[in-house]
């Protein structure tokens, strides 16, 4: 029998979350208002949440400082981006989900040895493999193709996949293989438009890892023209003597893709979420 929350209970939750929410976005909220101060005021401790010499200079001097030949162009970097993360997003969902599938649902010779590997993937850090790869592709380095293929196949994207494709009835896949359909069909026509939540938390997840990733870029990339944004913040942060409002504001430019693909998502994820809870 479900337990009912007296509405104490609930209004304790609710301010218990509220306060948790409010100390998790401080952060952010000093990113955000650290971005629209003279650098002069932004390292300041608490102070620097106080909305004074607010403007949008510091967006206006990063832009500007970077549109030239010499230092390279903000919207060239973001583009870069913009194109990894969609290349590695867009692979990634085939490519994975496809996998989990056949992991999943179709039965031949070794399919739990093959599983066993994904999860032992799942336990090995990029870090540990970074240097081998770089020598693998070394003649490959400066290129937008290499920066993305280590990261279309993920092993946990495969789990996620593999996880979800388990809780769907077969009774609806035995259905349309009566109706005629085949493998290919039933993934397409039935699965993922059934599996949207699991689609929409992997697209998310596998942006977030994909629009933060430094070490790979720093060991691969030095020609600017394929420079992706994070590694050129890196170079913008290095410059001598800091502006700590430009590099704030840096920051706040390289979060907000994050923000928008996650509000375009959000409705699938946590719908994704709460049917995980409840299964649970």
């Amino acid at each position: 029998m479900a337990m009912t929350r007296t509405p104490v209970r609930r209004v304790l939750d609710y301010t218990v979350l509220s306060v948790l929410a409010f100390v998790f976005a401080l952060p952010a909220l000093y990113l955000f208002l650290g971005s629209l101060k003279p650098s002069d005021e932004v390292l300041n401790g608490l102070s620097g949440f106080l909305p004074t010499h607010l403007s949008f200079d510091n967006y206006t001097a990063v832009l500007d400082s970077l549109n030239s030949d010499s230092t390279g162009y903000f919207w060239q970097f973001m583009g870069v981006s913009v194109l990894l993360a969609f290349v590695v997003v867009a692979g990634g969902l085939i490519v994975n989900s496809m996998a989990a599938y056949g992991l999943t649902r179709l039965k031949w010779r070794g399919q739990n040895a093959v599983f066993t590997l994904v999860l032992l993937l799942m336990l090995i850090p990029f870090e540990s493999v970074a240097v081998p790869l770089f020598y693998m592709f070394n003649g490959q380095r400066n290129t937008i193709f290499i920066q993305a293929l280590p990261f279309v196949a993920n092993a946990f994207a495969v789990y996620q996949f593999h996880t979800f494709f388990r809780k769907i009835p077969t009774s609806i896949e035995e259905a349309a293989r009566l109706d005629g359909a085949g493998p290919w069909r039933t993934f397409f026509a039935i699965i993922v438009p059934m599996s949207r939540p699991v689609f929409a938390s992997v697209a998310i997840l596998t942006f977030l890892i994909q629009w933060g990733s430094f070490l790979w870029p720093v060991l691969m990339v030095s020609d600017p023209s394929v420079r992706p944004l994070p590694l050129e913040m890196s170079v913008f942060q290095g410059q001598q003597p800091p502006d700590w409002g430009q590099i704030l504001a840096f920051g706040v430019l390289l979060v907000l893709p994050v923000l928008v693909v996650f509000a375009f998502f959000q409705r699938w994820f946590v719908e994704g979420v709460a049917s995980s809870a409840v299964k649970g």
